[in-house]
């Protein structure tokens, strides 16, 4: 990988999901890659074992040496080593530019959309590197089989997640563009659905003339947006309308499992270990993309098979006096409806409990209904206070309101916490033998699990 005369390389905010993996990326390719966060973090210490530098807080001082300043969309316009840079005449650029820099030389497969983006990228991913096609992955998680958020390899092929959020992904330039779903999300950035969904479009005709667009036949938002699509398009789902689908859906509680058929020619099973539909839609997209470059589909299954999943995306995390611990990244109303209906299949008989933390005050408030409505799927839930992220608090928007609408829905358990105190002594008072705990959401509610976990008290 060639940057010209830059060498050394800097991230504000590198222990962010979608920095580290690009910055471990950087650093295995030889470049000098250093990096700074608030607070230091599992990821933070990761990356130094690696040999990357990594200082806690922001400060010119740390720009020593820099000759780039990557940032993430998180970074605020007042971050003092952002001001430096600028008066110093050192590049700055988004994450997003960085990540289609590396995607302009590479073969890419790009995969977007509102949910799933995660776990379909590691599993196409996962099957190309099982494939032996040494492919280089950046995913916005931790990957179990690397326990960590990037590889590197040495072939032509990337396999990267294309974030919407802030247009992000109209930097890529893949040769094949996956998209699992479109629904409304980052309405604050977009302003409009109308203005979201373009977006989208436009990702979906980047691809060259010999590329492909590859999205779900099963969502709604994918088939509304299908005519405006104006290169190749290949669908997947379950639908036998589309030309990758799996036919005959098994759930149970050791994951799930389906009969794949392409363009009417029958390829066989495939089986996957995690549970739920939309995990098994995901396996379908990675299997559509990886036939798209002509890996057997006796290859994929194998891979599928063996994918054990990525972090905080239905990882069963253990068990304390007989109570199973399950954690996910679940912060959109859809995203908590799919996780619920898994976690059901996954523990028909158990009393399941869930601590959901919703993620940013815009989200909430614009899906607090459809939280509340999602919600309705637990047997008790507990909402914890608001996680910001990026966001100043707005007036009267706090969790109450999911609180509120879940009421609204029928739900008679469900309680507000206002701490993770309050709600850890809540726990202990709830949970009994048999039952299922499941923390959700994008911010720090693992925490909540773990340290119920570890035998935390009030």
């Amino acid at each position: 990988m060639n940057f010209g005369h830059v060498r050394h390389i800097h991230f504000a905010g590198i222990g962010g999901a979608g920095m580290c993996g690009l910055a471990e990326l950087l650093h295995g390719e030889g470049f000098e890659v250093s990096g700074c966060d608030l607070a230091a973090s599992e990821t933070t210490a990761r990356l130094e074992t690696l040999g990357i530098k990594v200082a806690l807080g922001h400060a010119p001082d740390h720009l020593a040496g820099v000759q780039v300043l990557v940032i993430s969309s998180a970074v605020p316009g007042t971050n003092p080593e952002l001001d430096a840079a600028r008066s110093r005449g050192i590049p700055v650029i988004r994450r997003a530019e960085m990540l289609g820099e590396i995607s302009r030389i590479k073969w890419g497969i790009a995969v977007a959309g509102t949910h799933g983006k995660t776990t379909t990228t590691s599993l196409t991913g996962f099957v190309l590197t099982r494939a032996g096609l040494d492919p280089t992955v950046v995913v916005g998680g931790r990957m179990h089989f690397l326990g960590a958020h990037a590889r590197l390899g040495h072939s032509e092929y990337l396999v990267c997640e294309a974030d919407e959020f802030d247009r992000s992904f109209l930097a890529l330039s893949p040769v094949l563009a996956l998209i699992t779903n479109v629904e409304p999300e980052h309405l604050d950035t977009y302003g409009s659905i109308d203005a979201m969904e373009e977006a989208f479009v436009t990702f979906a005709n980047r691809v060259p003339f010999y590329g492909a667009t590859i999205a779900c036949l099963d969502d709604a938002g994918v088939r509304r947006l299908l005519p405006r699509f104006s290169r190749r398009t290949v669908t997947f789902g379950f639908s036998p309308q589309a030309e990758v689908h799996g036919r005959e859906p098994r759930f149970s509680s050791t994951g799930a499992d389906c009969h794949v058929v392409e363009r009417g020619r029958e390829l066989g099973e495939l089986s996957l270990s995690l549970p739920g539909r939309h995990m098994l839609s995901n396996a379908l997209g990675a299997t559509a993309a990886a036939l798209e470059i002509g890996v057997e589909f006796a290859q994929i299954a194998t891979a599928v098979a063996a994918f054990t999943g990525v972090a905080r995306r239905f990882e069963r995390k253990g068990e304390r006096g007989g109570v199973g611990l399950v954690d996910d990244y679940a912060h959109h109303p859809s995203e908590v409806a799919a996780t619920l209906q898994a976690a059901r299949q996954s523990f028909p008989d158990a009393r399941l409990v869930v601590a959901f933390q919703p993620h940013l005050f815009s989200r909430t408030k614009a899906f607090a209904r459809e939280f509340g409505e999602a919600l309705l799927a637990a047997d008790v839930v507990l909402v914890l206070p608001i996680y910001p992220a990026r966001e100043q608090p707005i007036s009267g928007v706090t969790h109450e309101l999911v609180v509120e609408a879940a009421h609204a829905s029928g739900h008679r358990r469900v309680f507000g916490a206002a701490s993770f105190q309050e709600a850890l002594a809540a726990l202990n008072d709830l949970l009994r033998p048999g039952d299922v705990l499941l923390t959700m959401g994008a911010g720090d509610v693992v925490r909540l699990g773990e340290s119920w976990l570890a035998g935390g008290s009030r």
